[in-house]
Parts: C-alpha cells; structure tokens; sequence
C-alpha cells in the first residue's frame, strides 16, 4: 500500500467496506473517495486495491457487477451485502474499542 501514513494491517478492508457502505462504486472510485475523505492521508495503490476487492467478494461481503461507469466505459461495480454491513459494524466497533484503550493509554502518559 502506498499511504502518506501507515494504515496498519487489515484496515483496508474495513475502509473498503466502509466506502461501498456509502454508495456503490467501481475500483479506481473506491481509491479516489478514500483518498478525497480521508484528505490525501490515505493512498492505496491497485496492488493492493484489487486483491482486498477479490478478497472481500470472496468472503460474500462484497457483490459486483459490470456496468456502465461515468465515462462510458463498462467497469465492475461492488456493493456491500448484508453480511458486508454486519462484517463493517463489528469492525468499527472493534476499532472504536481500541482508538479508546489508546486514548485512554496516552492520557494516562501525559499526567
């Protein structure tokens, strides 16, 4: 992954999910949107890109179909399937519970 900052291992997936939560989106989409909210922090080449797509269909937490992108041009689309949106709410939480023990462990270190 060719990021400004680190994303650390498994992340990926969970900022994918997240993306196709929003609205549906072919591949080169889903790397412009992350790269838009997240303001450039966050940069994801399509080695790395396509392989968590592939990988994440495989789970069934992502369907796809080709259709007609903005250019014109057919391109493979990803949807989050219920699964997808099930697998998305246990990983913010997750996340959630550790940004918070973090927090928790810096706080504690600036007394």
């Amino acid at each position: 992954m060719n990021s400004r900052f680190p994303i650390p291992q498994g992340t990926l997936d969970m900022l994918i999910l997240q993306i196709v939560s929003l609205e549906s989106a072919h591949g080169y989409g889903i790397a412009q949107r992350l790269e838009q909210i997240s303001r450039s922090v966050v940069q994801v080449n399509q080695g790395s890109l396509y392989p968590a797509l592939h990988r994440l269909e495989q789970k069934g937490w992502l369907r796809s179909e080709w259709k007609q992108s903005e250019t014109g041009r057919e391109a493979k689309f990803y949807f989050l399937t219920a699964a997808g949106r099930k697998q998305l709410a246990a990983e913010k939480n997750s996340w959630e519970r550790l940004a918070g023990a973090v927090r928790l462990i810096f706080n504690e270190g600036g007394r």
